[in-house]
């Protein structure tokens, strides 16, 4: 009986000086592993928590550090894993501050383009520390890339108010009531947050993106300037630059921008660099340099096949290596156009060339029947014709247009010729009104049948 009280104790003992000795060693091995990573000890410190993690696979502190070990050594895809581990658990205390770990977790997530759980992150963030400008902010961004703009806006105003000198919260607030057509409040936000910090490159990047809008490219041309010192505004600055300058039609300048932007780029996958390619292929298809065009849809193809139009931009223009007459056709200069169009209508369509210009999506002409001997007593009626080199679909709101400019010249007939095609709801309002329409198949026949430069 002794003896089995002896042997209990000592059990007891025993178990005790277990645990004594666990409570006494794990934090110490937790703090050398924190000590090791703030002396740069990376890998060390990797090794020695997996080793607790061995121990212990469920330990949220030991998990906490591998994350915080893997952050500081460059290796953030790992850190996000262990981070999520740990916020499974959701438990927190001195060791894993919930705030500070929040905050690393959201960034991680929209590193690695997870903004559904990013936003989880910032709107726990705001009822931890609601007097913080920067969750509201941060939360507001996240609805404004989901295109919820009335949570966007109640986000921005939020920061605005909680830190009435966030001169950033201003100014994404300004851009987002533009686009929601409140002017008078958009220009009073982006006036405030360069009134708060007029070196604020943000607040100068939203001003030109606000400008540019207005169509107002001379002072959005020198916002965006202002807006290239902030490093990591410089590359969409200068595709914003671009995009004034291709939509006053200044392409040359435009294709320097965007050549601008791609030759800064870090990562030929992001959205920017593919959106700066888009734009400089844009650029070259409107100055009928198709060949360049392609070398940039097919750079993009490569990197991204779902972005944007790409794969349908490199469809249509497929046929461009096999078929020369649609190729000059689509990439002829001002004066071979008129040459080629003026074939189309005397040879394909017979008739006589009375009046020709230029438009910005081709040519047109006015055009009337070549029988003069047959109907010399019978008054000639004059057809206005189109020529259509845009590479999108002809809708039925250019053909209403097409229609009034008719009316205006008193031409009852007129013809649309394209290189592209007609919407459905285009072919179904022409049906029953004077216009023929002619696309890309029948306009191939026409260019292979006659002579271009020979007339």
């Amino acid at each position: 009986m002794f003896i089995g009280f002896i042997l209990i104790l000592g059990t007891g003992v025993a178990v005790l000086l277990i645990f004594l000795v666990k409570s006494f060693l794990v934090p110490q091995k937790k703090a050398g592993i924190e000590k090791l990573i703030a002396n740069g000890k990376f890998s060390q410190a990797i090794k020695q928590a997996k080793m607790m993690i061995t121990r212990d696979s469920r330990d949220p502190e030991a998990r906490y550090l591998l994350g915080k070990a893997y952050l500081a050594d460059g290796k953030s895809e790992l850190a996000l894993m262990e981070f999520k581990a740990v916020n499974a658990t959701a438990i927190f205390s001195k060791s894993i501050p919930e705030a500070a770990f929040r905050k690393t977790i959201a960034q991680l997530f929209l590193k690695y383009n997870q903004p559904e759980e990013a936003l989880k992150e910032y709107l726990l963030l705001i009822k931890l520390e609601p007097f913080q400008a920067e969750h509201y902010y941060n939360a507001a961004q996240l609805f404004e890339q989901r295109d919820n703009s009335e949570q966007a806006i109640s986000y921005y105003k939020k920061a605005a108010e909680t830190d009435p000198k966030n001169a950033s919260a201003h100014a994404a607030l300004g851009l987002l009531l533009f686009r929601n057509k409140q002017m008078t409040d958009a220009k009073q936000e982006i006036n405030i947050a360069l009134r708060l910090d007029p070196k604020n490159t943000k607040a100068y990047f939203f001003q030109g993106k606000l400008l540019k809008e207005s169509h107002d490219y001379a002072n959005a041309l020198s916002a965006f300037e202002k807006a290239l010192r902030d490093p990591e505004l410089k590359q969409k600055a200068m595709i914003e630059r671009g995009c004034c300058y291709m939509e006053a039609n200044s392409l040359e300048k435009a294709v320097l921008e965007f050549d601008r932007a791609i030759k800064i780029s870090t990562d030929e996958t992001s959205n920017d660099t593919l959106h700066a390619r888009y734009f400089l292929a844009a650029c070259y298809e409107k100055k009928r340099d198709i060949d360049l065009a392609i070398e940039q849809w097919e750079k993009i193809f490569a990197k991204k096949r779902s972005f944007r139009d790409i794969g349908e931009k490199l469809s249509q223009y497929q046929e461009l290596r096999s078929n020369d007459h649609i190729k000059e056709y689509l990439t002829a200069t001002k004066d071979d156009f008129f040459t080629i169009c003026r074939a189309v209508t005397t040879q394909g369509l017979e008739l006589s060339v009375r009046d020709i210009y230029e438009t910005k999506f081709g040519c047109g002409l006015v055009a009337v029947e070549n029988d003069a001997e047959k109907w010399r007593n019978v008054r000639k009626m004059p057809r206005l014709i189109l020529f259509y080199r845009d590479p999108n679909m002809i809708e039925d709101s250019f053909l209403r247009s097409l229609q009034e400019d008719m009316k205006k010249q008193s031409i009852i007939r007129g013809v649309v010729v394209t290189s592209s095609g007609f919407t459905r709801t285009a072919l179904e309002f022409a049906e029953s009104r004077p216009l023929e329409l002619i696309g890309r198949e029948k306009l191939e026949q026409i260019l292979a049948s006659i002579k271009v430069f020979d007339t």
